[in-house]
């Protein structure tokens, strides 16, 4: 069984009735005396008056959704309606006038035009009065221009001359012009005429003339007695199309490569022609980035190829009006060349220039000229920039604005991008403007300064006012442009200087206003605003009308409506001063308005669904100072046509019986239809078919009678719709499983949905599961959504087992709720069914508050606290809005608060990377959430200061030991250390090698790979920030390279603690300690040495050491380290003393021979020479001395 979830109205929701007069004979057949149906319905908003679905006592079995849609309305009722939106601020009875609740079943009569066209008197736009004869033939209007001609006009001299200006107002106005400012008499000039009941000049030359003579500015008059309107001045031209000037032209001379430009200077025409290039044979030229047409008309050549000396070039004019094209005489070119031969396949190659000689050239621009120019544009027109280069390869054009991006939705590249268009120019578009011309050679730029200026434009244009009697009101005219226009005031066409002096009127700059106005206040006023770039003119009068309300509509009018829709009862009024509108039920009681009922501006009263109680007669009174009048409403409530036996799917056997049943439950006083649909199309009932009004019979069933059938079962005012599937099987085949012979499928979506049980807190749904197409049904899930944070966004509710159609919702506080039901069975999910009706829960407090809290620092002075909004569901009441609250923490110092209707608040002027305690409160209209949990975060970050105690350490040489300490100041989270080290020998430095560590490594051990070099390191320590403060520290030197006055490393307190370091101080005290013991023993053994035997030079007797020709080696000799100091490698330095073993011996050394005695000699050191050759080649060694004691 398959069922429509749809009911809609055969003709509206409702039907009215109205007096014979407007009524049809269908109608008055419908309809006792004196009421007569006029089939207005209840329409609403988007033309189909929905049912609502809480009902009560209503069968959850029958409810049925509409289906069909109201008919269209006819073109002329649409258009009424789009003026329905017109807003009156004052004088007429009929304030807004919303959408009309008509079907356009048939025309509608005149008092509902009438109505449409009082909602136009308002300040929007111009005054219509109603089209009731009684009511027109007393109300007075003043000239209205309604057609005028535009400001520049320009005519074909071959047709007569047309100067359209049209006017309406009560009493008809008359017509006069002027021409430059100077009344125009027509009946002095037999080609002249004015159309009757219109001020449109005819200008007929069919019996001659030149129409050049009537050239001129022109303004139109429209005139009644209570006042004067003015057209715009319009500028009449006729139009031009001058021919070419005859000339001669010589064949253009060109090298091949060069630039140039084909001038066209097309004769000046009104309008301006249009411009394209064509060859003499009127073949249309070619055009691409390399040659193209400028916007003035000429032909640009960026380079000349020598093909293109195959064709002449001719300038063509199109003039608009004569419809006639002139041609210019063709330009024939000769392209000089190095290579003669137009070698076509030279066109493809990849650098056609080279291969053809020419020579590669820089951009250069032929338009415009120079690197500077200036444009200026008004407002709403279009700017067109333009740039035309030269050069080889043809450069590329490219478009840039200063200081910005183009306006991309606005801006559009025309011409290979030779040309910018910005349309509908604003002054944001100003500023300065370049492009770019660029090939392999180079490239240049021109830079266009747009300035744009505006003509006048309305900011508040003067509408007509209408007011009653001792009203005030005001004109406003208030316009912009640039330069400032100004403001021209004018009454009746005549300078308000001029006209006669108002005690009530009040000029004040832009605006004039009127205080206690009277009958004799009426007149036409005009606004012209202007400056050097053009003018506005705008007429508005001022109307006082003095009028009693007074009904517009018919008397007695019958509304029908189905039980639970929504519907609108309309009573057009009118009077000035604007008359107050009250409804009243029955006669009795108090004004309609609140609740279940709504009363618009215009006097229209909305019932939101229909309940039986409702039906009865409603009267309108509209009253204002002058009196009061009233109408009368009867309501009808009908019950709704509900399908109550539906016919189901059924398998039959082709030649059986097959009946499908349609029982419809309808209200007694309407009449019911029942007709069936096979698939969607009507069906024809043939001799084997039986229509009755609670079934259709099918006889000796066939093949073709397998598809669906739908009964429609409708009335006047609505209908329902249910639909049925019959599988027609062959004769072998047997129904004894229908699911097994049918497919299966997704199941239709549920329908009819009701919400009853309202509480504040929950609602009960229940709704009619639809088929299942052969697969049972698994679950239901309820999705809700609501209008106020995400509309139109459809959240899961919950889910219930496919056994049941009702559930009780827990709903929220505070949302407008709107339910539907999805089926699920093994095949998938159904679509989901049509809505609910909305239901509002009443409001609370909030019970939660939003969660996801964090304060964190976008910069080093601020912290951004965020959290996540609270979705509808949780914010309980109107205006929800987040209490703030922060302090620094682990202080006793006072809660800052602010209060928030985003998602985001920045605390700022913060300490770098402090503590804060936040906490975000939910608070509503209806009072604060519950105490929020504080969270901590964070201000901002900043970088850090630089690692403490950072230390070198050289355990060996092959590895490096580096220490440090954290920061001081972290200033953030730190996010770890970057070391950067490299290797430097000398003036030498190595490849520089970067580590990252994390931010608790403090130690790191570096592999030396060259023994020799000396490292040099950075360390940082990072936040999110970035690296902060660097401390640098080098190695220690290699024991080759360290000197007696250098340290190791800027930490030389910690050189004593190095293993290199007390090995080489063992080793030099050991050379020392054998050195002492060589010296004892020799001078043990041998006392003193002769030195005389050795040289011939005696000494002389300025040598204290030497009296009796020989050396005392004293124990005051025996000091080795007396005036010398030992190096860190071992090395005994001579300072400033003469007397040093490095005197004595070869190179500067002593030496022992096998024996162990001293055979350097003692003498002056410039002696040292002359001895060299008597001394033993054995350097002297720790070993070398142990043989000698041996």
């Amino acid at each position: 069984m398959r069922r429509l979830a749809a009911r809609g109205a055969a003709g509206d929701a409702g039907e009215v009735a109205a007096p014979a007069a407007g009524g049809s004979d269908s109608a008055q057949a419908r309809s006792p005396s004196p009421w007569r149906l006029i089939d207005l319905g209840a329409i609403w908003n988007t033309g189909v008056f929905l049912p609502a679905a809480a009902w009560n006592g209503a069968s959850s079995g029958v409810e049925r959704r509409r289906l069909n849609e109201a008919k269209k309305l006819s073109s002329v009722q649409k258009v009424q309606l789009k003026r329905l939106k017109v807003t009156r601020p004052r004088g007429l009875g009929n304030r807004e006038w919303g959408r009309v609740p008509r079907m356009a079943r048939q025309p509608a009569p005149p008092w509902v035009h009438a109505a449409f066209l009082l909602c136009l008197l308002s300040l929007g736009g111009a005054i219509e009065i109603p089209m009731d004869p009684s009511i027109q033939n007393e109300l007075t209007q003043p000239p209205t221009i309604t057609k005028q001609s535009v400001k520049d006009h320009i005519v074909d001299p071959r047709d007569n001359i047309l100067i359209e200006c049209e006017a309406k107002g009560n009493p008809a106005p008359s017509f006069h012009w002027t021409r430059n400012s100077r009344f125009f008499n027509i009946a002095k000039d037999p080609r002249v005429s004015m159309r009757r009941r219109s001020g449109t000049l005819v200008i007929d030359f069919r019996s001659g003339g030149r129409p050049e003579e009537y050239e001129g500015e022109y303004q139109c008059f429209a005139r009644n007695k209570f006042g004067t309107a003015l057209s715009n001045r319009i500028r009449l031209q006729v139009s031009k199309s001058p021919l070419w000037p005859k000339e001669n032209l010589d064949p253009v001379v060109v090298q091949e490569g060069a630039p140039l430009t084909l001038q066209c200077n097309p004769p000046p025409g009104l309008p301006s022609p249009v411009i394209f290039w064509m060859s003499s044979s009127m073949e249309p030229i070619a055009q691409d980035k390399r040659v193209s047409q400028g916007h003035n008309g000429d032909l640009y050549f960026s380079n000349v190829m020598l093909q293109d000396m195959q064709t002449d070039y001719s300038c063509n004019a199109r003039f608009h009006f004569t419809h006639t094209i002139q041609q210019k005489n063709p330009f024939t070119l000769k392209v000089l060349t190095n290579h003669p031969y137009n070698d076509s396949s030279l066109r493809n190659h990849p650098d056609m220039y080279s291969a053809r000689g020419v020579a590669e050239r820089t951009p250069s621009f032929m338009y415009p000229q120079g690197t500077a120019s200036s444009q200026m544009v008004l407002r709403g027109m279009d700017l067109l920039l333009e740039c035309i280069a030269s050069g080889v390869p043809t450069p590329d054009i490219a478009w840039y604005k200063k200081g910005g991006d183009l306006p991309s939705d606005k801006a559009k590249f025309e011409n290979f991008n030779k040309a910018l268009r910005i349309t509908n120019v604003s002054e944001e578009d100003s500023g300065e403007y370049f492009c770019l011309a660029s090939n392999k050679m180079g490239s240049i730029r021109h830079t266009i300064s747009v300035r744009v200026k505006a003509a006048p434009y309305w900011l508040d244009e003067p509408k007509n006012l209408i007011l009653a009697p001792g009203e005030d009101g005001r004109l406003v005219c208030r316009a912009n442009g640039n330069p400032k226009p100004t403001v021209q005031w004018m009454v009746n066409g005549e300078p308000l200087q001029s006209a006669p002096p108002n005690p009530n009127r009040e000029v004040a700059g832009d605006t004039i206003i009127f205080r206690d106005t009277q009958i004799s206040s009426r007149a036409v006023y005009q606004c012209n605003t202007s400056n050097e770039h053009g003018y506005l003119l705008a007429n508005a009068f001022v109307s006082v009308l003095d009028v009693p309300p007074r009904m517009l509509s018919p008397r007695n009018q019958l509304i029908r409506v189905i039980l639970y829709n929504r519907t609108r009862l309309d009573c057009p009024f009118f009077g000035s001063p604007i008359p107050t509108l009250r409804w009243f039920k029955n006669g009795q009681g108090s004004n309609l308005d609140g609740g279940n009922y709504h009363v618009y501006e215009n006097g229209s009263l909305e019932i939101k669904m229909i309940r039986k109680e409702d039906q009865g007669i409603y009267t309108c009174v509209a009253t204002n100072i002058l009196g009061k009048a009233e109408n009368q409403v009867r309501l009808e409530v009908k019950d709704p046509t509900r399908i109550y036996r539906m016919p189901e799917d059924q398998v039959a056997k082709r030649g059986t019986t097959v009946q499908l049943e349609c029982r419809v439950k309808h209200d007694p006083s309407l009449k019911l239809t029942v007709s069936w649909l096979k698939d969607d199309e009507p069906l024809y009932i043939g001799n084997r078919m039986k229509k009755e009004d609670d079934s259709l019979t099918i006889f000796g069933v066939a093949e073709r009678d397998q598809g669906s059938y739908t009964c429609v079962a409708s009335t006047e005012l609505d209908q329902d719709l249910a639909k049925a599937y019959l599988t027609v099987l062959a004769d072998q085949a047997t129904p004894t499983n229908r699911l097994a012979a049918l497919p299966k499928g997704r199941p239709d979506r549920p329908r009819d949905l009701e919400l009853t049980d309202l509480a504040e807190r929950s609602v009960r749904l229940t709704w009619i599961p639809g088929d299942d197409n052969n697969s049972p049904i698994t679950d239901y899930v309820v999705q809700f959504e609501e209008d106020q944070f995400q509309p139109g966004v459809w959240h899961d509710h919950s889910k219930y087992p496919g056994s049941v159609n009702s559930a009780v919702l827990r709903l929220s506080p505070y949302v407008n709720y709107q339910f539907r039901v999805i089926a699920i069975n093994e095949v998938g999910s159904s679509h989901p069914s049509l809505p609910s009706e909305r239901y509002r829960t009443s409001g609370a407090p909030p019970e939660s508050n939003p969660g996801d809290v964090k304060g964190e620092g976008t910069r080093k002075n601020n912290m951004e606290i965020t959290w996540t909004p609270m979705n509808a569901t949780s914010a309980f009441g109107p205006n929800l809005r987040y209490i703030v609250k922060w302090r620094r923490r682990e202080t006793r110092e006072a809660w800052n608060n602010v209060t928030v209707w985003g998602s985001r608040y920045v605390v700022g002027q913060t300490p770098v990377y402090v503590p804060y305690e936040i906490r975000v409160q939910a608070e509503n209209d209806f009072g604060k959430g519950p105490e929020p949990e504080s969270v901590i975060g964070y201000s901002g970050e900043d970088l850090p200061s630089a690692p403490r105690r950072f230390r070198v350490r050289q355990p060996n040489l092959e590895t490096i030991n580096l220490e440090w300490d954290h920061p001081e100041h972290p200033n953030g989270i730190m996010l770890g250390y970057t070391l950067k080290y490299v290797a430097f020998n000398g003036t030498k430095v190595g490849k520089q090698i970067v580590e990252n560590f994390s931010p608790n490594q403090t130690k790191f051990v570096v592999q030396r790979t060259d023994p020799v070099s000396r490292y040099r390191f950075t360390l940082s320590a990072r936040t999110q920030v970035g690296s902060g403060e660097a401390v640098t520290e080098e190695s220690p030197a290699p024991p080759n390279e360290a000197t007696p006055t250098a340290a190791y490393t800027n930490n030389q307190a910690d050189i004593a603690t190095q293993g290199w370091f007390i090995g080489l101080m063992c080793a030099i005290a050991l050379l020392v300690l054998i050195l002492l013991i060589v010296c004892f023993i020799k001078r043990s053994r041998g006392g003193k040495y002769p030195v005389r035997e050795k040289k011939d030079v005696p000494l002389g007797p300025e040598d204290p050491k030497e009296e009796d020709g020989s050396f005392d080696y004293s124990d005051e000799d025996n000091k080795p380290l007396q005036g010398s100091q030992t190096s860190l490698d071992g090395t005994i330095k001579q300072q400033e003393s003469d007397d040093s073993l490095v005197d004595y011996g070869e190179g500067g050394e002593g030496q022992f021979n096998e024996d162990g005695s001293f055979i350097g000699q003692y003498t002056v050191k410039k002696d040292k020479d002359e001895t060299e050759g008597n001394e033993s080649s054995e350097a002297t060694s720790p070993v070398n001395a142990i043989y000698s004691l041996a």
